[in-house]
């Protein structure tokens, strides 16, 4: 089975090298897409020898799958920000909240428009999108249970997960057909994600008294 990047931080030095390449295949990634990209393009833009590129990237599918975690890390950070609890009415308010924050990142980042929605076939940067998005399916379980008490959910499906690969799925063919996100395509995406959700949390879920302290 595959498996996530090591989550070891490395020195100080080298982390600095590393977002600094990263840094130059986001905007490679913005200006030319996927097919634009290579290990000395990356090297040239990040004004280092080609070297120490492959130093920390071995391929220019490993730097993509870095630049994947990269991309999923704010998409974590975006469900820690704080939740007004008493403005929820139901669950579907807490779903629109998490949906526009991702439509935010993806709006701002060009590379994980490219990386997440793009149809580029590269199967290592599509298989570490979907490790990344078990984890994230179970930090958004973890932020709806906080607000509302989840029924119980099947163990061999990943719900939260399957809820945004399929509202990506009307994302990546508004970015196919548009070049962005249009406004009715968010909102269809986010019909899709509710529309699945559904299928397992009651219309009328009670909302806590007070959220849940996260452990």
């Amino acid at each position: 089975m595959p498996r996530l990047p090591s989550t070891r931080k490395p020195r100080a030095s080298s982390q600095s090298r590393i977002v600094g390449i990263l840094a130059a295949a986001r905007e490679l990634l913005a200006e030319q897409g996927v097919a634009g990209l290579s290990i000395y393009s990356v090297a040239e833009r990040a004004e280092i020898p080609p070297s120490s590129v492959y130093h920390f990237f071995a391929s220019v599918p490993a730097l993509l799958e870095a630049l994947t975690a990269d991309i999923h890390s704010a998409f974590r950070a975006c469900l820690q920000e704080p939740i007004a609890h008493a403005s929820l009415r139901d669950w579907r308010d807490l779903s629109r909240v998490v949906e526009q924050r991702m439509l935010a990142i993806y709006a701002g980042d060009a590379a994980a428009r490219q990386l997440i929605l793009a149809q580029h076939g590269l199967t290592e940067v599509n298989q570490a999108d979907r490790l990344h998005d078990i984890e994230l399916g179970q930090a958004l379980q973890t932020l709806f249970d906080r607000h509302f008490p989840l029924p119980q959910l099947p163990d061999d499906v990943d719900v939260f997960a399957l809820a945004m690969e399929l509202g990506d799925r009307v994302y990546a063919r508004s970015v196919y057909v548009h070049g962005s996100i249009t406004p009715r395509m968010a909102e269809e995406g986010i019909r899709v994600f509710d529309a699945y959700l559904g299928l397992y949390l009651p219309a009328h879920l009670p909302k806590r008294h007070l959220p849940n302290t996260p452990s």
